[in-house]
């Protein structure tokens, strides 16, 4: 589809501000316009709230946009971008590895959690099949044994701090700006590991449309880079308030130009949910990934 001023029109569905900030950055500041392409938001990022722990997997918002095909593209973690290509009807690619190089923190206020040992057998509140999900797993094996991790589902991250403040949950894995929230309001940070995602595409995009987009997302992260906290007030909106832009740490996010998710990073990466029964094993790399 084309706009009016006759430009591909591309349609991003969105995640959590903090990963699509090179996208939100590249609209705002021209460079897709630049690039020849008409690239928007498919919903809102406070549309995005309304997912709930009680919202099927494939009808949270972002993956039923691309599945039904009012969108074009989201961002996702690494494994999940695996997946939801696998669990979806519609089809599509990984095109890249996204942006957004960011941690997940696992957080606590209770005194008695200090080090991952501290929490065998312990709930950490999650989003299931998420980041929080997958980067929990593998902060806590090495320290407590599979046997020990226990692993909480829970909803948005603000649902999840939210959990947190008022105890009903001991810990919980979130990214920024929860993470700086957190650190701002007495919570101590267990442990934390950064991942990057993957960048879910339509098979109707075209070499030349997927080169122009991330070429101009890459010139986002660019400006990004130059000035943070000329673009930070767009991450720390999702805490409605309670965080100035300037309270925003950097310890915890940083971008960079996207990458080819390459045959070793993948296979990696799935060998690891094949053997946790996260993924049944029957796709490629071949299959799944475009340069």
């Amino acid at each position: 589809m084309a706009s009016d001023q006759g430009r591909p029109v591309v349609k991003i569905a969105p995640n959590n501000q903090v990963f699509d900030l090179p996208v939100i950055v590249g609209i705002e500041e021209g460079l897709f316009a630049k690039a020849g392409l008409d690239v928007s938001f498919s919903a809102t990022h406070a549309e995005r709230e309304k997912d709930s722990v009680a919202t099927p997997l494939m009808a949270r918002l972002k993956e039923n946009q691309f599945d039904c095909g009012s969108a074009d593209s989201y961002n996702v973690c690494e494994w999940a971008s695996i997946d939801r290509l696998e669990r979806g009807n519609r089809g599509g690619n990984i095109a890249a590895l996204r942006a957004a190089v960011a941690a997940q923190a696992i957080l606590a206020f209770d005194e008695a959690l200090q080090v991952p040992r501290d929490l065998a057998d312990v709930p950490v509140l999650v989003q299931e099949l998420t980041g929080s999900h997958y980067t929990t797993i593998q902060m806590l094996e090495s320290a407590v044994g599979k046997e020990h991790v226990k692993i909480q589902k829970g909803g948005l991250p603000q649902t999840r701090y939210a959990a947190l403040k008022s105890g009903a949950a001991r810990a919980i894995a979130v990214m920024e700006p929860f993470i700086s929230l957190g650190l701002k309001e007495g919570a101590h940070v267990i442990a934390a590991s950064f991942y990057r995602g993957g960048e879910v595409i339509s098979p109707d995009l075209t070499p030349e449309q997927r080169k122009a987009f991330y070429d101009a997302e890459n010139a986002a992260v660019d400006l990004i880079n130059a000035d943070f906290y000329k673009y930070a007030h767009h991450v720390t909106a999702h805490a409605k308030g309670a965080l100035k832009p300037t309270e925003l740490l950097r310890a915890f996010v940083r971008y960079k130009h996207v990458d080819y998710y390459d045959a070793t990073l993948f296979n990696r990466a799935y060998d690891w949910m094949k053997d946790r029964g996260l993924s049944e094993g029957q796709s490629l790399h071949s299959a799944l990934v475009v340069g």
